[in-house]
């Protein structure tokens, strides 16, 4: 007998969406690097399904591509803004959008990343490049 099935309170692990977020534009070859990381995602971890998502210009909106995942099954859903610098967006559109998904679907657990520009892995990597 299975662990997890025979002791109802041990839940197993909640199925995890991705959302990669990014500004958005008109130009369709803005989009490619998000989508080359969503496709490196997919490569890496095909069962986590991961989308990307835009605040402007171009389609889904963050809160369609939440809800596109969680009516996939997606029990927990976690936001990466790919955003070099904390700006505008950053600081006060994003937490907003992200409180309109947590208020919409108050049974899915939505984590809000850091900026992919504060993290301190991508800042050595681009040191890293600039060096090379």
């Amino acid at each position: 007998m299975n662990s997890l099935t025979s002791n109802p309170q041990i839940k197993p692990a909640s199925q995890l969406g991705i959302v990669l977020f990014g500004h958005g534009s008109r130009d369709p070859n803005w989009r490619l690097p998000m989508e080359a990381v969503a496709a490196q995602i997919r490569s890496r971890e095909p069962a986590t399904p991961v989308v990307c998502a835009y605040l402007e210009l171009c389609e889904p909106s963050l809160p369609a591509a939440a809800a596109a995942l969680i009516k996939d099954g997606a029990e927990r859903v976690k936001i990466f803004p790919l955003f070099l610098g904390v700006g505008k967006h950053a600081r006060e559109d994003l937490p907003l959008l992200v409180s309109e998904i947590r208020a919409t679907h108050p049974q899915t657990e939505v984590e809000l990343m850091a900026t992919a520009g504060e993290n301190p892995a991508l800042i050595a990597l681009m040191a890293d490049l600039a060096l090379a």
